[in-house]
């Protein structure tokens, strides 16, 4: 049983105490994984275009390396806070490792509106956060990437800026760029993809026919969109409800997903689709569907509503979306959750492809990076699952049993305890 909690960080560390205990977690090893190594508190001036100077706050938290380098996005967020960035750093970790690929976990953060600045503001403020955190990241120390309202624009910047530092062109710094300055092909999508190839391996384990599946998904961004897109043309399920941060849209009979993404880049919300019901968020994850796809915020299924999710296969494309009570709830229901550190795991991992193409200057093409995906991910999803089914626990505990049993090997193996 772990403990409820609203602090996403004390969320993250009940989840990583549950695991220890199954695990048996040396007292020393659990410590260590508790807490971050090290955390910058940076403060960043940034000239506005009124000539005014204003002062932002950022962050930057690097969680464990033991299995390589850090690896984590930056979000612009004008609620972000240390504790979030803390537990997104910390699931970092166990999303590396549950695929097996070699990075440790990190994440950071600005807090701004970027919606309300320009893009020459835009600029020097993601200038000004690597002036601040530059001697702490590179490509074999701590690589970032795009996450909540920052892009490949941005990342562009950063690596610039990184690049000007050190005095030479260092794409490996950064994931998540523009393709004309080292990016890759395939990561617009991978978060997405990624999750998609998990859901058909649940579906066979579950004996699902795809192909007569309906599918609901909570936030229509990057991630969730790509989702909608991918799992109607790969499986041939049927979409009937998304959502957005102002509301959802229903139809039982089916949506499209690229009319409604064009209708959303139209009007700024799904709301008032043509062909669709407008329902609210609470309504669409207590729809009856075969998948529900939470693909926003944090903690939207917790031990309020989890009873009446009736969806068959939860999978997490957001950080974070269930709760700890929400979960065992789930589970005791016979709610097949995918967890989001491997649901959502493919983005870091066409991210680590990014980082090696970078390092190489040798780039795949977008096929090539499809079919390392899909091994990956299903590899990583087969070993949870197997975990789960040996220990007859939730696919989130097996999860963290996979990829701390990991973590704690390599740092026993450096001799870190």
């Amino acid at each position: 049983m772990v403990k409820k909690s609203s602090n996403l960080f004390e969320m993250a560390q009940a989840q990583l105490e549950e695991a220890a205990g199954i695990l048996h977690l040396e007292p020393g090893i659990h410590a260590i994984l508790r807490e971050p190594m090290r955390e910058l508190h940076i403060s960043i001036p940034v000239k506005m275009d009124d000539g005014q100077t204003k002062v932002f706050k950022g962050f930057r938290v690097q969680h464990n390396n033991a299995r390589g380098p850090f690896k984590g996005g930056i979000r612009f967020h004008p609620e972000e806070t240390i504790d979030v960035v803390r537990a997104l750093a910390f699931w970092m970790t166990w999303k590396c490792a549950v695929v097996d690929i070699p990075l440790g976990g990190g994440k950071g953060g600005v807090i701004c509106n970027s919606k309300e600045m320009s893009s020459g503001e835009l600029e020097r403020l993601s200038r000004g956060y690597i002036d601040a955190i530059w001697e702490f990241i590179g490509p074999n120390r701590d690589i970032p990437a795009p996450d909540v309202y920052t892009n490949p624009q941005i990342m562009g910047w950063m690596m610039d800026e990184y690049s000007k530092l050190r005095g030479y062109y260092t794409p490996g710094v950064i994931t998540g760029k523009p393709l004309a300055v080292g990016g890759s092909l395939g990561r617009g999508d991978a978060t997405a993809r990624g999750g998609v190839y998990t859901i058909i391996e649940a579906a066979k384990h579950l004996n699902l026919d795809l192909s007569e599946a309906t599918v609901a998904i909570q936030g229509y961004g990057n991630a969730g969109s790509y989702a909608a897109i991918l799992m109607h043309e790969i499986t041939g399920s049927k979409i009937i409800a998304v959502s957005d941060s102002k509301g959802g849209i229903h139809n039982k009979r089916g949506l499209d997903p690229h009319k409604v993404l064009q209708h959303k880049t139209e009007t700024g919300s799904v709301i008032d689709f043509p062909q669709a019901e407008n329902i609210s968020n609470a309504e669409l994850l207590e729809l009856r569907v075969d998948i529900l796809c939470p693909a926003g915020l944090e903690t939207v299924i917790t031990g309020e509503n989890a009873p009446r999710i009736k969806a068959k296969i939860v999978a997490e494309l957001a950080n974070g979306p269930t709760t700890p009570e929400a979960d065992e709830i789930l589970y005791h229901n016979e709610v097949f959750n995918i967890p989001d550190f491997l649901c959502n795991a493919g983005g870091v991992t066409v991210s680590y492809f990014e980082w090696v193409q970078s390092l190489n200057r040798y780039y795949w093409d977008e096929e090539e990076i499809h079919q390392r995906l899909a091994k990956i991910m299903t590899k990583a999803f087969q070993a949870v699952l197997a975990e789960s089914l040996k220990r007859k626990i939730s696919m989130r505990l097996a999860a963290y049993i996979v990829a701390v049993a990991r973590v704690t090997e390599a740092m026993k193996l450096r001799g870190w305890v």
